[in-house]
């Protein structure tokens, strides 16, 4: 029935005056006030105008007739929607029904795997680590649960350790403080992976009303167990690598079926990398190590954590955005990100930018930074704060606004951040937007006298096109450490994941905020990397025998590099992505549980790669406790041929020949090679089609290069190999860079 229009006070008698005429008008179709007072079970009186009522479908049909009547419609079931990313990993369907071709029934949701989470520790009293309808623990596990700081464990979350001694001699600092002896995370990170990975569903979870729905992580049966390996950082980073070593190392006697490290950094050896060091370990033992690609693009080469023996995972987006929009008084409107609060009222504000906000005699590597310091909150009280992203420390520059009495905040990107926006929680009502907004607000403000604007209130918009998009933060190959093995290996959803968070810190860590929030909005690779965690735990459910190899191929060769409107996925600035930042694709878990033919690795493939790249073999048989000796023929081995999902040849000059071999983990079968060649080169297979007459047989193939026109050095082409029986389709990257001079030109 529309909208009231009451005054700024409305009393009581307004409000009774409102259901009087609400009965009036019912019991005029019922022929009797008493019995519209007893259908009537919500008067809609502040702002809406309307009621519920129950009602016989005839009466309904009357109603819908008024002509002060705007509708009239049923009382349906409406379905939440938070953790949005495993709907758009099609776990789930539109109509969120989990169907029997959802990996998620084929694995029973993840039940008795255990997923590890080497991170800042867990928040245990989330819901989303709650073990109602749990069985006993898996009689496998072998860990303990450190119940300092009255951490307590269950039947979900059944372990928890936490290692700071490395923390403790880098910085020469005791650990005898609470906070640094405690599995428990005062920081949210670890809270938020491993919630995204194995976190139990969580009805009605929100952040701060927005993204409302069932959170639940992509294995949410399994059970979980965290490491604390990171603490505050004092200087540049709280994660040591004693810690993590001794973290892997007590992981892989615990029992975990999976390990998540949403860390890193860079790393030029593999043998003085902590991480690389405690994967092959744990791929040793048949345990998948998953790792963010890092935060460091888009600049080429800036990928980390790239040992073929974990899975490396970029960052892209969904389909669901959190829109803040500024509107400006002369009509523009920009499209912005938050999850802040709304302005406390709907009106037009003055608009003042920190260089006009600046006080006198200030300084600032930039006007349009926001810096604490340097601004006058006499000239900022009351206004909308316009400031410049200066490294993404989004919270931090509405926080400054709030504390100087500014109303809102809208952060501009400059040309660097692009179209990287992101939905923070800020503490006062708050909008990023992108550059080329960002050039227009300016322009308005400089020609304005006076300048004024509005934010919207956020909100929740599904069905972004295209999607997925690679996020510009998402860091990228080639590989710096072994260029000749493509990472990441694959791409999946790390922007603006809702997952649970810590109950001990603010949504924006700063000590003014005293909000609590029990789910948040993060973004990252950090975020990515569970994701895969999670699909990694559901395909162990269904195959326990599969190696960490198959099950990297089998996600790798099932990944898709198309976007929601069926065209080749893009980055966040909207060129064409490539396999640099995607890897072979983007997740889809439902294929990736039957690939059909899978490239397995072993640690004796492991092996062989290492003596090819010439690392000592003495040093690579106590590295890895075998016997196995560098031959001269292991040793003239060329590392293209380690038995990757992907194939790169990162300097080409004339031809050259690589060989791979697929196992076939489906029914037998057909295979037929199809090549699209990287431009310039010509490809050619033999054998080009494979037969398999039993699951489990293995064939090998070669596949030979040949470039046709000379290169720029490092200027890479892509294609890709796909076998396919029609009904599987095992897609391969090929990456190749063509030198400048070729042989015979």
């Amino acid at each position: 029935m529309g909208a009231h229009s009451h005054g700024p006070e409305i009393t009581e008698e307004d409000l009774r005056k409102v259901s009087d005429s609400h009965f009036d008008f019912l019991g005029s179709f019922l022929g009797d006030k008493t019995k519209a007072e007893d259908a009537i079970f919500y008067s809609y009186r502040r702002h809406i105008n309307g009621f519920a009522a129950i009602l016989d479908e005839e009466h309904a049909a009357e109603i819908a007739k008024h002509p002060k009547v705007v509708s009239v419609f049923l009382n349906q079931e409406r379905k939440l929607h938070t953790t949005h990313s495993w709907k758009f990993l099609s776990l789930e369907n539109i109509n969120d029904v989990i169907d029997s071709s959802s990996l998620w029934r084929k694995a029973n949701f993840g039940e008795n795997i255990i997923i590890g989470n080497i991170d800042t520790g867990v928040w245990p009293e989330s819901e989303s680590f709650r073990d109602e309808g749990y069985g006993p623990i898996p009689s496998k596990w072998n860990g303990i649960c450190e119940t300092k700081d009255n951490f307590v464990c269950n039947r979900k979350l059944i372990g928890a350790r936490y290692f700071n001694k490395g923390y403790a001699a880098f910085y020469n600092t005791s650990t005898t403080e609470p906070s640094l002896s405690t599995a428990r995370d005062y920081e949210g990170h670890g809270s938020h992976t491993l919630s995204t990975a194995g976190g139990n569903f969580v009805p009605r979870a929100s952040v701060f009303g927005m993204g409302n729905g069932t959170a639940k992580g992509g294995a949410p049966r399994a059970r979980v167990a965290t490491y604390k390996v990171c603490w505050p950082a004092i200087f540049f980073g709280g994660c040591l690598d004693a810690d993590i070593l001794k973290a892997f190392d007590l992981a892989i006697h615990d029992g975990v079926d999976v390990l998540s490290m949403s860390l890193g950094g860079v790393t030029k050896n593999y043998f003085e990398d902590a991480i690389s060091i405690g994967a092959f370990h744990a791929v040793n033992h048949g345990i998948v190590v998953i790792c963010s690609a890092g935060n460091s693009g888009p600049a080429d080469g800036t990928v980390i954590n790239v040992s073929p023996w974990m899975i490396t995972v970029g960052a892209s987006t969904t389909d669901r955005d959190f829109p803040a929009y500024v509107e400006l008084k002369n009509g523009q409107l920009f499209k912005g990100a938050s999850v802040s609060k709304p302005l406390a009222e709907e009106k037009f504000y003055p608009l003042i930018t920190a260089a006009q906000a600046k006080s006198a005699n200030t300084s600032t590597s930039n006007p349009l930074y926001c810096e604490y310091g340097i601004l006058d909150p006499q000239k900022v009280k009351g206004k909308i704060l316009v400031c410049l992203n200066e490294d993404n420390a989004l919270t931090s520059i509405s926080e400054l606004a709030a504390e100087l009495g500014a109303v809102g905040t809208i952060i501009c990107n400059d040309k660097d951040h692009g179209n990287q926006i992101f939905a923070e929680p800020h503490i006062i009502a708050t909008s990023q937007i992108n550059y080329t907004s960002s050039l227009a607000l300016f322009a308005y403000i400089n020609s304005s006298n006076n300048p004024q604007g509005t934010i919207k209130a956020p909100k929740t918009e599904f069905g972004v096109k295209p999607s997925p998009l690679m996020a510009s933060f998402s860091s990228k190959g080639p590989n710096p450490v072994t260029p000749e093995i493509l990472k990441p290996d694959v791409t999946a959803p790390g922007v603006n994941v809702i997952a649970a968070y810590s109950g001990a810190i603010s949504p924006t860590e700063g000590t003014s905020d005293k909000r609590r929030t029990a789910f948040i909005t993060f973004t990252g690779t950090s975020m990515s990397c569970p994701h895969v965690s999670g699909i990694v735990a559901l395909l162990k459910a269904i195959h326990p025998h599969w190696s960490p190899g198959a099950i990297r191929s089998a996600i790798m060769t099932t990944a898709r590099r198309r976007d929601n409107t069926g065209h080749p996925m893009l980055d966040e600035s909207f060129d064409k992505a490539t396999p640099f930042s995607y890897g072979a694709g983007h997740i889809r878990p439902n294929r990736a549980a039957d690939p059909g033919l899978v490239y397995d690795l072993t640690v004796e493939d492991y092996i062989h790669f290492l003596c090819a790249l010439g690392y000592n073999q003495t040093i690579i048989q106590i590295f890895s406790n075998h016997t196995y000796s560098c031959s001269k023929s292991v040793r003239h081995l060329h590392v293209t041929n380690l038995n990757y999902p992907s194939i790169t040849v990162p300097k080409l000059l004339n031809s050259v020949t690589v060989t791979r071999k697929v196992r076939n983990v489906g029914s037998p079968g057909k295979y037929s090679a199809r090549v699209q060649p990287p431009l310039g080169v010509s490809v050619s297979v033999e054998p080009s089609t494979l037969i398999f007459l039993k699951t489990g047989e293995e064939k090998s193939f070669n596949l030979t290069l040949t470039a046709k026109r000379a290169g720029v050095d490092g200027d890479y082409v892509f294609g890709e190999l796909i076998w396919s029986d029609r009904v599987h389709y095992v897609r391969s990257p090929i990456v190749v860079a063509t030198t400048a001079t070729l042989a015979n030109a």
